[in-house]
C-alpha cells in the first residue's frame, strides 16, 4: 500500500544564504572554491625575532642558554609552513634561518683554545643580546599600548562658546592705581643723575696744618687727635699721606712705649715747617 505524503514548498527549497538580500535556494554548479581561499593563521609574528622570543617562552628554556638544535627544527617548520603559502612574507625569514644553521654548525664544531684563561666567545652571544633588547622594547610597547587613549578609552568632548560683542573690561581699584604710581616714581629714580664734583686736596698743605697742631699743643699729641671725622674719607686719606710724608722727611716722630699702646706723635728734634724748609 502506498501513501503519498506532502511535503511543503518552504522545506523542499529552503533558501541556504542570503545574496543582495535575495534568498538563494541551490548553490551554483560552477562555483569554484581555491584551496587557499580560507586560511586561518592560529599564530601571528610581527617578525623572526618574535617567532624565536615565542619558541623559547614555549618550551620554557633559559635565553641565555638557547638549544640550538630544537629551536632551529621548530624555526625551519614554520618557515615551510609558510613557504606554502605565501613566499615573501617567508623572505625576511630565510635570513634568520641562515643564521641559525650557522650558529648551530658553529657549535658542532670544536672550538679553539685561546692562550691563557680566556674563553672563547659563543656563536649564540649576537642572537641573544638581539633578542633580550626585542623583548624589552616589546614589552614598552605593550606598556604603551596599555595607557589610555583618545578614541579608544576617551573621547574629547568639545563645546560651542559664544563670544559677547560687549567686552567687559576689569574694573581698576585704588590699591592698583596707587601701585602703579609708585612703580613710576621708583623708574624716575633708577634714572636720575648724580654728579660727583672733584675735590683738589694737597698733601703738602695737610703737612702744614699736622705741624700747626703739634705746635699749638707742645709739640707732643696723641695720634687720633691729629684726624677729625669733618674731614670726610678723602680728607682722611691724605692727611694720613701727610703724616707718612712728615715721618719720612724726619719732621715729625711716632712713638709707643709698648705693644698694643697709644700711639704719639711729637715733633722731631730740630724739625721745620715745610713752608719754613722751602723758604
Amino acid at each position: 500500500m502506498n501513501t503519498a505524503v506532502d511535503v511543503p514548498q518552504a522545506v523542499l527549497f529552503e533558501p541556504v544564504a542570503l545574496v543582495y538580500g535575495r534568498p538563494l535556494e541551490q548553490l551554483p554548479q560552477d562555483l569554484y572554491i581555491p584551496p587557499d581561499a580560507l586560511a586561518v593563521m592560529l599564530d601571528a609574528f610581527e617578525g623572526p625575532l618574535d617567532l624565536l622570543l615565542y619558541l623559547i617562552r614555549k618550551a620554557n628554556v633559559d635565553i641565555l642558554d638557547i638549544p640550538m638544535a630544537p629551536l632551529t627544527r621548530q624555526y625551519l617548520d614554520y618557515i615551510e609552513s609558510m613557504r606554502a603559502s605565501n613566499l615573501e612574507l617567508a623572505a625576511d625569514y630565510l635570513v634568520m634561518a641562515a643564521m641559525l644553521i650557522e650558529i648551530k654548525s658553529r657549535m658542532l664544531l670544536p672550538r679553539p683554545k685561546l692562550a691563557g684563561d680566556e674563553a672563547a666567545e659563543d656563536p649564540r652571544a649576537e642572537l641573544v643580546r638581539r633578542l633580550m633588547e626585542y623583548e624589552q622594547m616589546k614589552i614598552a610597547g605593550q606598556k604603551l599600548n596599555e595607557q589610555p587613549q583618545a578614541g579608544r578609552e576617551f573621547f574629547w568632548v568639545e563645546t560651542l562658546v559664544e563670544k559677547s560683542l560687549h567686552v567687559r573690561l576689569p574694573e581698576v581699584s585704588v590699591d592698583d592705581l596707587k601701585e602703579a604710581w609708585l612703580a613710576i616714581i621708583r623708574q624716575a629714580g633708577l634714572k636720575k643723575h648724580h654728579k660727583i664734583a672733584r675735590e683738589e686736596l694737597s698733601v703738602r698743605e695737610h703737612m702744614g696744618i699736622i705741624l700747626r697742631a703739634l705746635r699749638e699743643h707742645g709739640g707732643f699729641v696723641q695720634f687720633e687727635t691729629l684726624f677729625a671725622a669733618e674731614m670726610g674719607v678723602p680728607g682722611l686719606v691724605v692727611h694720613f699721606l701727610a703724616m707718612l710724608e712728615l715721618a719720612r722727611e724726619k719732621l715729625i716722630e711716632l712713638t709707643q712705649s709698648e705693644a698694643f699702646q697709644p700711639i704719639y706723635v711729637r715733633v722731631h728734634s730740630g724739625g721745620t715747617e715745610p713752608g719754613q724748609e722751602d723758604s
